[in-house]
């Protein structure tokens, strides 16, 4: 189920945390690796995942604040 565009949760999935939609990626562990310093092209390449999904978890995280 999408809560937030282009975040989804399925209990089935990562235990129900919030994760970019279509992938197994929850937004807390790209949160995590952008807060010890990681930059954007390292986490594209590290999950696979575009520079759009990153900025989609941070906007989510930031909206969950």
């Amino acid at each position: 189920m999408e809560i937030y565009p282009g975040i989804s949760m399925d209990p089935h999935i990562r235990f129900g945390k919030p994760c970019l939609t279509g992938t197994r990626i929850d937004v807390a562990t790209v949160i995590g690796a952008l807060a010890v310093d990681e930059t954007l092209e390292t986490v594209e390449e590290a999950y696979q995942i575009s520079r759009d999904q990153i900025l989609t978890a941070l906007r989510y995280d930031r909206r969950t604040l």
